[in-house]
């Protein structure tokens, strides 16, 4: 589904009474905020740039501004000493996520050459345009009596690190645009008994701002008898080219997968929809069972070009598959397998929905004689995520009834796998097999986890933050 640019906001800050004082230091530090915004913009961002702002009527001016523009969250670029009242207006009115940057023009002033000016004056100036630090804890004191949260990022205008950071927090406010922008369809029921897979549908809302679509399988049913022999054929030829079909599938059991994977993508082309998480089982013999039993192939097709798909309508986890996917990160569908205690790993692994996109090697389409714990048998996924950086992730509904992202970073590692149609992974963490599924069990998320590819986890409290809602990481 289509998506518009996130938008971020930027604004420094500065003294009006220096500009008379030091003539030229006000070019610079708009120079120094101009070359901020270029490299936030390169981040594929509108940037939303209300200037240096320097008086209490500046600030209000800029308030205005990022509220007509509906900004994502605010960096706030501390040029120079800048009184605190210019701050505070702009971000109580705007109302969202703020990051402070204390960014110097060098990492280190050039001492000699500097006191060797002899002029005082100019030397006062100079330093000026260096001392952003003065600020910071001036911002920080005020923020924290006013009981906005912040968050500070200190180093230099070619300080890598710094930027990096910075890129993760529009990498972040980007999820959190497209979170907002996106459209669930959810289509049956839970699977009974999965006490720990229910969802508040509001609170889901409430948090990211989605929508939700309720689905009806009779819709499904409608597109998938309305699908034409050309398109079936249409779609044939995309599982050869996007899947190993194994030669031991049948030809009707392929029929009738690729017959509703062009019903799935007709229903979420209808609907809109960026994600969707399902599950039904119909009894023995009706038309609603032929297509359950087939979804598989076409929900791993979806999920692996964008639009991730969840079973046993987890929504919680749908939610957690999307965000990995809007890092760029996949997001496959998963839950603990079992654990090997001599290699020390832990294994992960689902029977589809697959994100084909992080794949270690082609992924196989297979037939299954038996659905474990669900109706009947078809085609599955037989698939292992690349070996390298991993990170797991879980909406987690906590206790008290608020949502937390719950994050692990680990390796997805070579060796043995179960080949038994469905996606499975070794996967080895800092903590010990033991520890870590103590660890991550005693967190409290349901069964299911998203799997992503690369170190994450950092970006995900990013985005936790502007969401306002806790993160944890387990390792």
């Amino acid at each position: 589904m289509p998506q518009t640019k996130t938008k971020i906001g930027l604004f420094g800050i500065g003294l009006d009474t220096y500009w008379t004082q030091f003539k030229g230091l006000r070019d610079r530090l708009v120079g120094y905020q101009t070359q901020i915004g270029k490299q936030i913009k390169g981040c594929g961002v509108e940037l939303v740039n209300a200037g240096l702002v320097d008086s209490p009527a500046k600030a209000r001016e800029a308030a205005a501004l990022f509220r007509r523009e509906e900004v994502e969250f605010i960096f706030l670029y501390v040029s120079t000493y800048a009184l605190s009242s210019t701050v505070l207006p702009v971000v109580q009115h705007v109302g969202v996520p703020v990051v402070v940057l204390n960014l110097q023009p060098v990492a280190q002033l050039d001492y000699e050459k500097f006191n060797a000016l002899g002029d005082r004056g100019l030397m006062t100036g100079i330093w000026l345009e260096h001392c952003q630090s003065c600020s910071a804890p001036e911002i920080a004191c005020v923020f924290n009596r006013a009981g906005i949260a912040y968050h500070l990022v200190t180093g230099h205008l070619h300080d890598e690190e710094a930027w990096r950071e910075i890129r993760d927090w529009v990498a972040a406010a980007k999820v959190a645009g497209a979170m907002r922008q996106n459209r669930v369809g959810i289509l049956g029921h839970y699977y009974g008994g999965m006490l720990d897979v229910y969802s508040d549908l509001t609170q889901q809302s409430a948090v990211f701002g989605n929508h939700f679509e309720l689905l009806e399988m009779c819709e499904l049913h409608a597109l998938r008898n309305a699908v034409t022999n050309q398109r079936v054929q249409a779609k044939l030829r995309q599982f050869q080219k996007e899947f190993e079909v194994a030669p031991e599938c049948e030809p009707a059991e392929i029929t009738r997968a690729a017959r509703t994977s062009c019903a799935l993508d007709a229903l979420v082309k209808n609907h809109n929809l960026g994600s969707m998480a399902y599950y039904y089982e119909s009894v023995a013999g009706n038309e609603y069972q032929d297509i359950v039993t087939s979804v598989i192939a076409g929900t791993t097709l979806l999920t692996g070009h964008n639009i991730p798909v969840a079973g046993e309508c987890e929504v919680k986890n749908v939610q957690a598959m999307k965000i990995m996917d809007a890092f760029g990160a996949g997001g496959s569908f998963s839950e603990f397998y079992l654990a090997d205690f001599k290699d020390d790993v832990v294994y992960l692994g689902h029977d589809g929905p697959a994100h084909f996109a992080i794949a270690e090697g082609r992924v196989r389409l297979v037939p299954v004689p038996v659905y474990h714990g669900k109706p009947g048998k078809g085609l599955s996924i037989q698939m292992t995520v690349k070996h390298g950086p991993v990170t797991l992730l879980s909406v987690v509904q906590r206790g008290d009834g608020k949502l937390m992202l719950l994050t692990a970073e680990g390796e997805s590692v070579a060796g043995p796998v179960l080949q038994i149609g469905n996606t499975n992974s070794r996967y080895k963490f800092s903590l010990s097999a033991p520890q870590f599924m103590n660890a991550w069990s005693t967190a409290g998320p349901a069964h299911h986890c998203a799997i992503g590819v690369g170190h994450i986890a950092g970006k995900i409290e990013k985005l936790a933050a502007i969401l306002g809602i806790e993160a944890k990481r387990i390792c």
